[in-house]
């Protein structure tokens, strides 16, 4: 569980972007289970610098192709990358290594296509949990449905892999004097505009986060629509980790999507 949490603390470090604790090491203990040892930060809730979050979680989605527009300047071979060098450019979706968010984990195995990475190694996977733990005909027969719509979401949009944090809620966002300051990732290279899914739906970010953000990546034809599809991974995610609570809204937002 922790691996991938270290792994994602390491690659959002590497880009010098936005601050993160420094991870420090994983310590199995002899009754079972580790724990995470990582760098102790003064944080509060964030407040005086969420514009400057906003600019350098734009940074961060940025920071990927900008290495691309670089190499491809230079003229150099541009390969898929691991997240081994801050100078190694990835052109495929996914991570070298799985993630948790929360504590189901997630397959991170690459993919050249995102609609494809996202449907299989996101939503297909929540769904099967659900399909597992309840049986829901509704949810199965309203997925069946939806996810023959999802490819057409796409039309027209280039997308360029992000480094994400993968959880951006406002429990994994907070300040200290110097700047803004993130934590408990569970990062990969995806669509820059599935991070901004959760940071809108349980309030905590302000209208200058997302000003900011978006004065550095506009919105793109068709960002609501999809937007209402990245808040269905977190609504699924929700029902599987807190129980039916969340089925209606899962339920509801499906029907908006196939609308």
């Amino acid at each position: 569980m922790f691996e991938g949490e270290m792994a994602s603390l390491e690659a959002i470090q590497k880009t010098n972007i936005v601050r993160v604790p420094q991870p420090i090491k994983i310590i199995d203990l002899p009754g079972g289970g580790a724990m995470f040892v990582m760098e102790y930060l003064k944080m509060k809730h964030l407040n005086k610098y969420s514009s400057k979050l906003g600019e350098q979680i734009a940074d961060l989605h940025l920071y990927n192709q900008k290495l691309g527009e670089k190499l491809r300047k230079e003229g150099n071979t541009i390969g898929k990358g691991a997240g081994h060098s801050e100078s190694q450019y990835v052109d495929k979706f996914g991570f070298h290594t799985a993630t948790c968010c929360g504590y189901i984990p997630q397959v991170n195995e690459w993919q050249s296509d995102w609609p494809s990475f996202f449907v299989r190694h996101r939503l297909q996977a929540q769904l099967d949990l659900i399909e597992k733990d309840y049986g829901d005909r509704e949810a199965r027969e309203l997925w069946s449905q939806l996810k023959l719509k999802i490819p057409e979401m796409f039309c027209d949009v280039e997308i360029v892999p992000a480094l994400l944090h993968g959880d951006l809620w406002a429990g994994n966002v907070a300040e200290d004097d110097s700047g803004p300051i993130i934590f408990d990732p569970a990062s990969f290279y995806g669509h820059s505009e599935f991070e901004l899914a959760i940071a809108g739906m349980f309030g905590g970010f302000s209208s200058c986060f997302f000003s900011a953000y978006h004065s550095k990546i506009p919105k793109a034809p068709g960002f609501e629509k999809r937007n209402k599809l990245y808040q269905l991974f977190n609504y699924v995610n929700h029902w599987n980790h807190f129980g039916t609570g969340y089925r209606g809204s899962t339920l509801n937002m499906m029907r908006k999507l196939l609308k």
